[in-house]
Order: C-alpha cells, then sequence, then structure tokens
C-alpha cells in the first residue's frame, strides 16, 4: 500500500461573477470532487471565503497527486500556492471525501484573514489554514451526527 500523503493549497478564484454564479460553480467543483475523490480514495476539506480557495487532500502520493495536477491545470484557479506537501501517517479528514466550508460560513471573518495570509511569505500560514479546515469539519462532524434524520 503506498504511503498517506497530503498537499495543502491556496488559489484564487478566476470566475468572475455575481454571488449565485459562485454558489452555482461551488456545488458543481463539489460535487465533481465527492465523487472522484470517493472513487480515488482521496479525502479533504476545502474551505471558499472572498474569492479565494484552501483546500487539503490526503491520500495515497499518485492519486494525490495526479487530483493536484487537475486542480493546477484547472482554468478556474490562479496563483495557486503550495503550503505544505509531505507525507502523514494518519488522515485528518477520514469521513470526508471533501469537507467544506463557505464564506457564508460563521468562521467567514478568520477564513478571510487565514486565507489572506495565506499568499503571504507568513511562515505560519500552512499551519493556520489546517487549523482552521479542521476545525470547520469538525464542527460540520458534530452537527450531522447531532441532526435528527
Amino acid at each position: 500500500m503506498s504511503q498517506l500523503y497530503h498537499v495543502l493549497y491556496c488559489s484564487r478564484n478566476k470566475i468572475p461573477g455575481v454571488a449565485e454564479v459562485m454558489v452555482d460553480n461551488i456545488a458543481n467543483i463539489l460535487e465533481k470532487s465527492r465523487r472522484n475523490n470517493a472513487r480515488d480514495g482521496i479525502t479533504g476539506g476545502l474551505l471558499f471565503s472572498e474569492g479565494c480557495f484552501a483546500q487539503v487532500l490526503e491520500g495515497s502520493v499518485d492519486l494525490v497527486e495526479s487530483a493536484f495536477e487537475r486542480i493546477q491545470c484547472d482554468a478556474r484557479h490562479s496563483d495557486v500556492t503550495v503550503l505544505e506537501a509531505r507525507t502523514i501517517t494518519s488522515r485528518d479528514f477520514p469521513q470526508w471525501s471533501m469537507g467544506f466550508a463557505g464564506s457564508t460560513d460563521a468562521d467567514h471573518r478568520f477564513g478571510s484573514l487565514a486565507l489572506a495570509t495565506a499568499f503571504t511569505a507568513n511562515s505560519g500560514r500552512g499551519i493556520a489554514l489546517m487549523d482552521l479546515l479542521k476545525s470547520v469539519v469538525k464542527r460540520e462532524t458534530e452537527w450531522l451526527t447531532t441532526v435528527p434524520q
């Protein structure tokens, strides 16, 4: 079995348009990502705020690198910035083919700040984004387990 690996990156949205169009585009991105990631055994989280994305992908080296290559070639992304790429011993998002938090989330202010600093030379930028993604997905997981079906 291949070693576990993760890539944490941020990028800017290149799709101009009104908020309604962006919501549809995000929904399409999530639908396709969740389907592909489930197929490839990739887990992770995605944060979108103020026209920027932060995402972590985790899984086998080959499949994560392949997924990330598709992202880098996607015309909807610009300024793709890798914050961290390394082998890991366990997944941070084991139950999520792609957890998501958007700009309407309660963490909007913090997401915007974390994303804004991710594009700078600040050495803690990856840590701050990873912590934010973990906290949002943890909160979402807790919410989903308490909602009656």
